[in-house]
Order: C-alpha cells, then sequence, then structure tokens
C-alpha cells in the first residue's frame, strides 16, 4: 500500500508539479472551446449549404464528411503536423490539435444538423412560404429554430467526447493536461503527475457533461 501511495499520490512530487499540471489545464480549456466553437459553427455552415440542394456542392460536402469522420483524429493531426510541412505548409502542434478536432467535429455535426433540418415537417416550410417568407428567411426563422433545438442532445454528447481528444495534442508536444503531466513525469521519475493529470480531466469534463445534461433539460425539442 506505501508503494502504491509512493508511486500514485507522492504529495511531494504532486506540489512540486501543480503549476506546470494546471498550466495545462488552461491551455486545454482554451483548446477545447475553440475546438466546440469552431466545429458547430462548420458543422451549421455546411449543413444549411447543403440544404440549397445544389448537387455538386452537396457531393463535395458529403466526401468531405465522410472522410473526416472515417479518419481517427490522431491519424488527421500527425497528416497536419508531419505531412504538410513537405508541402511547404507548417503549423504548430497547438493548431494541428485544434485544426483537426475541429474537423472531425465539423463533419459529425453537419450530419446531425442535416438531420434535424430535414426531420422538420414539410407543413414548417409550406406555412412559411405561404406567409411571404423567401427560403432564407423561411430556413432562418421557422426551420433552423427547431432543427437545433432537436439535435442539442447528439450535439452535446459528440462535442464532449471529441473534446476529449485533446489528448491526442501530446503527440505533437502540444502541453496540455496530458503532455504536461507526461513530462512531469519522465523528470521526477513518478507517475504521481499522472493523478494530478486525471483528476484535472475529471475537474474539466463532469462539469461540462452535467452542463450538457442541463442544456438537453433546458433546450431539447419537446414535442
Amino acid at each position: 500500500m506505501d508503494g502504491f501511495i509512493f508511486s500514485f499520490f507522492n504529495l511531494r512530487v504532486m506540489v512540486e508539479y501543480l503549476p506546470d499540471i494546471a498550466a495545462g489545464f488552461l491551455l486545454t480549456v482554451v483548446l477545447a472551446v475553440l475546438v466546440v466553437i469552431s466545429g458547430l459553427a462548420a458543422g451549421l455552415s455546411l449543413a444549411v449549404l447543403r440544404s440549397f440542394g445544389v448537387r455538386p456542392l452537396n457531393w463535395l460536402i458529403i466526401f468531405t464528411v465522410d472522410l473526416f469522420r472515417a479518419l481517427p483524429s490522431l491519424v488527421i493531426i500527425m497528416l497536419l503536423f508531419f505531412g504538410l510541412p513537405t508541402a511547404g505548409i507548417s503549423m504548430s502542434g497547438f493548431t494541428a490539435t485544434w485544426l483537426s478536432l475541429t474537423l472531425v467535429l465539423m463533419s459529425f455535426s453537419e450530419e446531425i444538423f442535416w438531420a434535424g433540418i430535414t426531420a422538420v415537417q414539410k407543413g414548417q416550410w409550406e406555412a412559411a412560404r405561404s406567409t411571404g417568407l423567401g427560403y432564407l428567411g423561411t430556413l432562418r426563422l421557422v426551420v433552423l429554430p427547431q432543427a437545433i433545438r432537436m439535435t442539442i442532445p447528439p450535439l452535446t454528447n459528440r462535442a464532449i467526447s471529441i473534446t476529449k481528444g485533446t489528448a491526442l495534442g501530446s503527440v505533437v508536444g502540444v502541453s496540455e493536461i496530458l503532455g504536461s503531466a507526461q513530462s512531469a513525469m519522465a523528470f521526477s521519475s513518478n507517475p504521481s503527475p499522472l493523478t494530478l493529470g486525471a483528476i484535472a480531466y475529471l475537474i474539466l469534463f463532469v462539469p461540462m457533461i452535467g452542463l450538457g445534461r442541463w442544456i438537453e433539460a433546458r433546450f431539447a425539442w419537446r414535442r
């Protein structure tokens, strides 16, 4: 038991490396917020474009979202960080992680938003158009408010799931929670920083899960 406590709950090591884990925590929060905002915004934009029914554009959107839904996030990060420099395009580990997770969330959220748009009854479109609203007005004022409320549960679950992928940033040198914990463990020769990292992830994602449940209960569609 003493050996277990020394290895995973060494207070001296934890106190020494707590500032590093805290800095990684803040970086993870910033990265997660950026991924959620940009991923959902891009997904909604693609779903709206798809609703116009321009076939070549729709084929391109479908190909893009299916591609990034099929590729693992880690593979995308590696391609962006290690592959693009061979084409003369370089980016930081933070940018590569943000962009890859954004593309993945964009792809899944586009499909979710599109399902919500198509789930709105045809009569809603016809009733709105009969009042003199144009296509964009109908989409913005009548269809999207209903579609977004119907998609809140799957969107919140998917967003939380994908933002956990911020830990993959450690592979390309991003000092988020896991990256900071791994560095601290290497310097201290003790796994206690990993325990701190696990606690930091719980502090970050347990409230996110609770917020997701509250959003679902407060704003989700009720027939």
